[in-house]
């Protein structure tokens, strides 16, 4: 079981870069782990830290000026291949949704099954969230799953986003998919048992 999503209200760190790839999100030489445990430290790991180990002051992670639990992303988020580690890493930071004009398909459902919400807006919204972010760090965004809105009471920014109605009720209710199978294992035997008794029937 998850942490049950219904709606968020937090502030949020700015990425406007587009194309970054699940690489970028997490490096390769990083996959060898089988849990998910620690992936957080090394989100953006060469991005955040110099080949020493030393924080990188420009980027945004390490910017006291940006936190909260929303990324906002350039488009095309998540390209490249198909580790569902980059979730885990997006997840093991702290991040509970992510922002973006566009995901990549296959990166966006391992968010989903790892209870990040990614929200698609339109490239207009998305410039006015980048915009009202830099202009102030403290900007709180509302995300609320239920309603499907994604919206900044103080900027005027608001938007409808789509969600598939299976992910949301997982979500909603802090469900992976063996969860979901799981809570429904009476009606799926009960199912099996009629199925059977059908086909003897016959």
């Amino acid at each position: 079981m998850k942490e049950k999503f219904g709606i968020l209200r937090s502030t949020c760190v700015p990425l406007p870069l587009e194309n970054v790839d699940t690489d970028q999100i997490i490096p390769a030489r990083f996959l060898k782990a089988t849990t998910k445990e620690g992936f957080g430290e090394n989100l953006f790991r060469d991005w955040r830290y110099d080949k020493q180990g030393n924080r990188i002051a420009s980027f945004v992670l390490n910017d006291p000026k940006y936190s909260g639990k929303i990324l906002v992303a350039g488009k095309n988020f998540g390209s490249g291949s198909s580790r569902e580690h980059a979730a885990w890493a997006i997840a093991g930071y702290g991040f509970r949704v992510v922002v973006s004009s566009f995901f990549a398909d296959i990166h966006k459902n391992n968010e989903l099954n790892n209870g990040v919400l990614p929200v698609v807006v339109s490239e207009a919204c998305l410039a006015a969230l980048f915009d009202a972010i830099h202009k102030d760090p403290g900007t709180v965004v509302e995300v609320n799953l239920p309603a499907q809105t994604i919206a900044s009471p103080a900027t005027g920014i608001s938007e409808q986003f789509e969600i598939n109605a299976y992910k949301k009720h997982c979500l909603m209710n802090g469900l992976d998919d063996i969860d979901f199978l799981l809570a429904n294992k009476a009606k799926i035997e009960a199912y099996e048992k009629n199925k059977a008794a059908f086909h003897a029937f016959l």
